[in-house]
């Protein structure tokens, strides 16, 4: 029996197939066209930004650092160009350990290398790039190229490198710079600096070099360079150059710093020189010192312990942060302060026994010699402790801490290097403040009989003395010391002076002041320095002075030779000249070196021969000394 086919229905069905399909097409590239439109039209801008960023990178360009000039020119800090061989660990294909092994096998890399490697890469994060190598030569560069496909992760880069030419001279003034570590990052993001030290890798880190670093730094360039695909260079779209860090023109004179560095041989201490009329140092000297250039690319372990557990501790910039009580440097402060207020005139008379007594106490003179019957003058040329035991009694130790402020004692002079310390210039005020139990508070009138002599709660830095004797050479006018003179843009080359003018003065009477610097010539004539100051054709003023590093028990005797060399007595001397038209003022200390006489006036004699002279160590003696009459300090 023949089936007929219901054409009507299967036309239907056909029909709604059919309409099926076009409803998905038509679903299908509605959907399409609303992706369409939502990415071409609603988010246009923001994927035409990061189809932008694909096709264009944004490369900084590192400004170029500063340099650092003595006053005359030399080179104290420089840049130079040179190649490193870099690791990125995050690249490393395999173990770190293996492809340093195989590098060392086209490379010489050295066990000090790889232990400043490890240290880095404790400090780092794992995508950055370290260096294993500086300052390859051109065959390693060479060498590393033929051989560069073997290590993925490792390159050979092109870099400015900061040098230190004068090694450990003016170590501590110039400073250093290091890779930039978390810390720093930290504290960049937190001034809004971030942005100019992308591709930057190195900061200051102490000295000038930390102090000066937004100076030196300079600011950040970019170039935009179009790549393809796979990051290849097409071509530069726009680049705004860096502009280069300023230099730093210090005040201090390279030879004469190296004079004074060398007069202390291998003894520990410290030497300050200023020009008083601006307040230039001229040398700043810490003894003893280390090289700079070590720190650079990160210090190795064994020359960090050699620096940082040695007992002379030569990481430790004496003059700014060594506090020492300054002995009998103190006393031609003392004598103004007994001019000027009244307790004390020039020709003013007492007799010096040999010691004095306060209460059931007696303070005796160094050496227990006995002078006499002496005025000021005579007092500051045989050092006599005596004289200014009874001062500082009569004047009282809130009158000296007001007297001695002005002149900067126990205060921050302002120095343009960071970490200054206060020291300590007693008062009763201080003294409440610094214990906390009530008996402690309480001050003691024969506390104040040894601040007379710089010696009891005194506790000054060398830079605070060499200040105030800057100060008393120029008549109490303060000009705030600095290191750098000036800052030159190193593009005009304009300079702009650090410290263009005076602080403030302190009101002293013409007379008084002469009156002392009379009676400090008198100390470098036929006084406690005369020794060391015979035959200079210049007059100098200036004071010797011993501090007692350790308290003698009551009726002991101080024997240096019976007594640890760290614990003996310091030397330490203050002068300025010419007296009488001062170019230069000195102070310095040489720790557990005995009479300020006898060690440290012979090396501020090398300074002033060489400044005002020209005289260097080694040439033509002077005539034979006249015997000294003084035996103090």
């Amino acid at each position: 029996m023949t089936e007929l086919k219901n054409t009507e229905r299967e036309l239907q069905h056909f029909r709604l197939r059919l309409l099926v399909a076009v409803g998905f097409v038509v679903v299908c590239f509605g959907l399409l066209a609303s992706r369409f439109w939502y990415l071409q039209v609603a988010n246009h801008d923001a994927y035409a930004a990061r189809a932008e960023q694909n096709r264009i990178s944004v490369v900084p360009i590192t400004p170029h650092r500063g340099v650092v000039v003595d006053r005359n020119g030399t080179l104290l800090a420089r840049n130079y160009s040179a190649y490193t061989l870099e690791i990125t660990p995050s690249k490393i294909r395999g173990k770190l350990e293996e492809t340093i092994d195989r590098l060392g096998e086209v490379v010489q890399i050295d066990a000090r290398d790889r232990r400043r490697f490890r240290q880095l890469l404790g400090e780092s994060r794992r995508f950055e790039s370290l260096p294993i190598r500086s300052r390859l030569t051109d065959e390693e560069v060479a060498r590393f190229a033929a051989h560069a496909y073997r290590f993925p992760g490792v390159e050979i880069r092109a870099r400015l490198l900061r040098s230190y030419p004068q090694a450990e001279t003016a170590a501590h003034v110039i400073g250093y710079i290091g890779r930039i570590s978390q810390r720093d990052l930290n504290r960049l993001e937190e001034d809004g600096l971030i942005a100019n030290y992308r591709g930057t890798d190195y900061i200051g880190k102490e000295g000038l070099e930390k102090s000066y670093e937004a100076v030196l730094h300079g600011k950040t360039g970019v170039e935009e360079v179009e790549v393809t695909a796979s990051g290849r260079a097409v071509r530069t779209l726009s680049r705004t150059p860096p502009v280069p860090g300023k230099n730093l023109i210090l005040s201090i004179d390279l030879e004469l710093q190296k004079i004074a560095e060398a007069a202390f041989g291998d003894r520990r201490g410290a030497l300050v020189a200023i020009e008083p009329a601006t307040g230039d140092i001229l040398a700043f000297v810490s003894r003893p010192s280390f090289d700079p250039n070590l720190f650079v690319d990160g210090i190795d372990v064994e020359s960090w312990k050699a620096l940082n557990e040695s007992p002379d501790h030569p990481l430790i910039n004496r003059p700014l942060y060594g506090t020492y009580p300054i002995g009998s440097t103190y006393k031609p402060f003392m004598a103004l302060a007994g001019l000027e207020l009244g307790k004390r005139t020039a020709t003013w008379t007492m007799y010096d026994p040999g010691f004095f007594e306060f209460g059931d106490r007696r303070y005796r003179n160094s050496g227990e010699r006995a002078y006499g019957t002496i005025d000021m003058k005579r007092a500051l040329e045989v050092s006599s402790d005596t004289y200014f035991y009874s001062l500082a009694a009569d004047l009282g130790v809130d009158a000296i801490h007001d007297f001695m402020k002005p002149f900067g004692f126990g205060q921050i002079t302002g120095i343009d290097l960071g970490g200054e310390k206060t020291g300590i210039l007693p008062s009763t005020t201080w003294k409440r403040r610094a214990y906390s139990k009530p008996e402690q508070q309480r001050w003691y009138a024969g506390e104040t009989i040894s601040i007379g002599v710089g010696q009891g709660y005194n506790s000054f830095t060398l830079l605070q003395l060499a200040q105030a004797t800057s100060v008393l050479a120029n008549d109490g006018i303060y000009m705030k010391p600095h290191l750098v003179k000036s800052v030159q843009d190193s593009i005009t080359g304009e300079q702009t002076l650090t410290v263009p003018h005076e602080s403030y003065r302190i009101p002293l009477k013409p007379e008084n002041v002469q009156a002392v610097k009379q009676a400090m010539t008198s100390v470098t004539k036929s006084g406690t320095a005369a020794r060391a100051f015979a035959g200079a054709p210049y007059v100098a003023a200036g004071k010797t002075g011993t501090a007692q590093v350790y308290s003698l028990r009551s009726g002991e005797r101080y024997n240096a030779s019976k007594i640890d060399e760290r614990l003996r007595d310091h030397a330490l001397f203050m002068a300025f000249a010419p007296a009488e038209q001062p170019r230069i003022a000195v102070a310095l200390i040489v720790e557990n070196a005995g009479w300020g006489a006898t060690v440290a006036a012979p090396i501020a004699r090398q300074v002033f021969d060489f400044w005002l002279l020209g005289k260097r160590p080694g040439e033509p003696a002077p005539p034979t000394p006249q015997p000294m009459e003084a035996s103090g300090d």
